[in-house]
């Protein structure tokens, strides 16, 4: 009893440690953009116009990856160019956005995007460099918190548990290696 009572005396005073580092992998992260950003037609995001517009500047098949401390999203720009509504042309080009990882709340967000590469050619850079810069997101968020809760909410099919997440406070936010990682505090609940 008294081997309790000891082992029981100092643990009373140790608070509970709510610390957890989530990761989320580059494909991870890649598909969310594509589910939040590139979901027009054709998996297009639209900077001007749309699919039915006769002229049109978008961008698809975006490709993720991390350097040093920037997301960078590789995309190919569809320009369909005219005047008067009437299209002259379409031209493909590369071109390189990237964004520094930030944290707030339940949110993971990117901010300081810029556009690093459009083309080597620089007499179309001339053109739509200034054009694509200012329709560049400055920033774009996604709510860690709720991707959780609907990744758990089909924890009662796949364990017989029903896993729900109760709160989350992001604290950092960093690129390591070709992961994410969130450090965070949460509560989870198993029932």
């Amino acid at each position: 009893m008294a081997g309790l009572a000891l082992l029981g005396g100092p643990l009373v005073g140790i608070a509970p440690c709510r610390g957890v580092e989530l990761t989320v992998s580059r494909q991870a992260l890649e598909r969310t953009l594509e589910q939040q950003l590139f979901s027009g037609p054709g998996g297009r995001y639209y900077l001007k116009g749309n699919a039915h517009s006769a002229c049109f500047i978008a961008t698809e098949d975006p490709r993720l990856s991390f350097e040093q401390d920037r997301i960078v999203v590789r995309v190919k720009t569809v320009a369909r160019l005219g005047m008067g509504g009437v299209c002259l042309g379409t031209i493909t080009l590369p071109a390189e956005v990237s964004l520094a990882p930030d944290a707030e709340g339940e949110t993971i967000g990117f901010r300081d995007a810029r556009l690093d590469k459009i083309s080597d050619r620089k007499e179309i850079n001339f053109v739509l460099a200034p054009f694509l810069r200012g329709q560049v997101p400055k920033s774009m968020r996604v709510n860690a918190a709720d991707l959780l809760r609907k990744a758990l909410a089909g924890s009662v099919a796949a364990s017989g548990y029903k896993v729900s997440l109760q709160r989350l406070k992001i604290h950092s936010v960093q690129i390591v290696g070709d992961k994410l990682v969130v450090d965070a505090d949460g509560d989870l609940s198993v029932e």
